[in-house]
């Protein structure tokens, strides 16, 4: 009798695992991703014909909480319509019983990854208040994020930047814009602790969030206490990464006094702390581009001369080579 090798049987696994897409308007094409609660493949919408996202439960006969889940996740994408944040197309289930549902499919690169080839901090600072245009969007729609960082933001082939990944997202139960008679006012809560998120990603456990960048509060799993403060620290993270390629938890390179002060006041350990909402944030950032004051620093004399050279440095430069060609042209014609 001859025995499967280990690489034949991890084949007839995956293909067991494939979701049953039979009788449905979608084609399977490839797996593009694996997370700790579904599975996201490309496939193809043969009704529409084109390409599309389909995130479905990674086993068949996952039921239950899961399953609550995913619909609750699509859910919640489907209430945040913004060019930042992937549209929802279609939510359902498969014949093998797991729940789906299908987006925008993006090609691009995720945010980590995209960097690398992005040494301008500008540009980076641009993409980063791109980034808080959609989370700010998303609070004004009632819903946390939760587990912001660099792997759950993706730039697409024409520059376009996507906060991907809600499926830790907390509705804020003081918050809402949904209209009486409106579904999507009605996207059921989680238990206290979310039913989902563990230390190390966001699979099932107590703590929800991703290590680094998580605030105190979330790391905790004070639940109760999460509001915009706590995405607020997770983007003051996300901009110390976009600022140095480091780590939260690696020790890090100097960075300009503003941006550190920007950096330190999103990320302040107590939330009274930190930035009340997420255009604040935005808005210093803004400011740090056109090379104006920041409210989270109080600038010196010599802050002040250093950020005036900053702003003006082609005019100096330029006055300087004018006024030394001249004293040149002086000093040549005396002598």
């Amino acid at each position: 009798m001859r025995h499967l090798s280990d690489k034949a049987l991890t084949r007839l696994r995956s293909g067991a695992d494939l979701p049953d897409v039979g009788g449905t308007r979608y084609r399977l094409i490839g797996q593009v991703a694996r997370g700790g609660m579904g599975v996201v493949y490309a496939a193809e919408d043969e009704l529409l014909q084109r390409r599309v996202a389909l995130k479905v439960l990674e086993m068949p006969g996952s039921e239950g909480e899961l399953a609550n889940r995913l619909t609750r996740e699509a859910r919640v994408l489907a209430r945040l319509e913004h060019p930042g944040i992937v549209p929802v197309h279609d939510v359902g289930t498969l014949p093998d019983g797991r729940v789906f549902y299908t987006m925008k499919f993006v090609e691009g690169q995720r945010l980590d990854h995209y960097i690398e080839s992005l040494a301008s901090a500008p540009d980076r600072l641009r993409i980063f208040l791109r980034i808080c245009d959609a989370v700010a969007f998303a609070h004004a729609r009632g819903v946390l994020h939760r587990d912001l960082k660099p792997a759950n933001v993706m730039v697409g082939s024409f520059g376009e930047v996507l906060v991907m990944d809600w499926g830790l997202a907390k509705i804020l139960a003081d918050v809402t814009h949904a209209e009486p008679n409106d579904p999507c006012g009605n996207i059921p809560r989680l238990p206290a602790n979310g039913g989902i998120g563990n230390t190390s990603g966001t699979g099932d456990g107590r703590v929800m969030g991703t290590p680094g960048y998580m605030s105190p509060e979330q790391a905790r799993g004070e639940t109760e206490l999460l509001d915009a403060r706590s995405d607020i620290f997770s983007l003051g993270a996300l901009l110390r990464y976009l600022l140095t390629n480091q780590l939260p938890a690696h020790p890090l390179p100097k960075l300009d006094r503003s941006l550190e002060a920007i950096c330190a006041k999103a990320c302040a350990p107590e939330r009274e702390r930190r930035y009340a909402a997420v255009p604040d944030l935005a808005e210093d950032v803004s400011r740090y581009l056109d090379g104006l004051a920041v409210s989270a620093h109080r600038e010196s004399i010599f802050d002040k001369l250093a950020r005036f050279y900053r702003r003006y440095r082609f005019f100096i430069w330029l006055i300087a080579t004018y006024l030394l060609m001249r004293v040149l042209l002086i000093l040549l014609i005396k002598h």
